[in-house]
């Protein structure tokens, strides 16, 4: 049985081509991407030992060994911070623990305070499963009628997946899907994103468990909205991370002019709206 730690690994190596590296050329061969030779090679490892790493026999190698693996693979800054991190969650796999419990709901008063003082701008309050756990009025007035924002307690990761509308709402929904599968990763715990996959991968289905096992790093450029008025949206994110809380506090912000005018006219419109929070 893998690991997250040796399925990333092994993806990586299958997705670089040795040319890229400075490496040669070796032909054709049965898998695409680099060799476990030259991966090995590059690490300062042995073979036997990267095999044990990608099938899960080996779930605790050193620090150095990760980071001599990060350079093998020439990983961006992104992607070496995934590949810690699944090296920490991996080594920690067979610690016993209680049975998961969804992660809370409250959002503290001063988060919430906070969130008034960007209304009439664009902002939520989530955390990595996908929660929205409060918004602002313009938040709401932008994604009216998408669906986002129907449920008793909305949950972006579950509607990506899971409502059609999301597709027209997210103009290149395949990379929005890819982030929300990607952050499952990052927690708020990995008790929680165990148990939270669990609950949505039989409603999602398999697109969203090939998304979770592919450990793509997304580059998150700028958020194409395509909003029901006919205008694309085209919004980048500024994210204020809520470590003691496991939250996130997120910004959409124009990136151009048309945006901004827009969103302006759509503020306009959400002045009877209050923010709004799910507890």
């Amino acid at each position: 049985m893998g690991t997250p730690l040796g399925d990333f690994v092994r993806t990586r190596r299958d997705s670089t081509q040795p040319q890229t590296l400075g490496l040669p050329d070796h032909g054709r061969r049965r898998s695409p991407g680099l060799r476990r030779s030259d991966v090995a090679a590059r690490a300062g490892i042995s073979v036997e030992y990267l095999t044990r790493i990608e099938q899960g026999r080996d779930r605790n190698p050193s620090v150095a060994v990760v980071n001599a693996l990060a350079d093998a693979l020439a990983l961006d800054p992104a992607a070496r911070g995934h590949l810690r991190y699944l090296a920490k969650i991996t080594g920690g796999e067979c610690t016993a623990h209680a049975r998961p419990e969804p992660p809370s709901r409250e959002v503290r008063p001063s988060v919430l305070q906070t969130l008034r003082l960007l209304e009439p701008g664009l902002a939520m309050v989530t955390n990595r499963l996908g929660d929205i756990l409060a918004w602002t009025g313009t938040f709401e007035t932008v994604t009216e009628g998408s669906g986002l924002l129907e449920a008793a307690e909305p949950n972006l990761t579950r509607y990506v997946f899971t409502d059609a509308r999301a597709r027209a709402l997210f103009v290149d929904w395949d990379v929005v899907a890819d982030e929300q599968a990607f952050d499952l990763w990052l927690g708020p715990s990995i008790e929680n994103a165990e148990w939270f996959t669990a609950e949505l991968a039989p409603v999602a289905g398999p697109d969203f468990t090939r998304r979770m096992n592919r450990h793509v790093v997304p580059p998150r450029g700028v958020l194409r909205i395509g909003h029901d008025s006919g205008c694309e949206l085209r919004l980048r994110r500024e994210t204020l991370d809520l470590t003691s809380d496991a939250q996130q506090l997120v910004v959409w912000l124009p990136a151009d002019e048309e945006t901004t005018t827009a969103v302006q006219r759509l503020a306009g419109r959400s002045g009877h709206r209050r923010l709004r929070a799910i507890s």
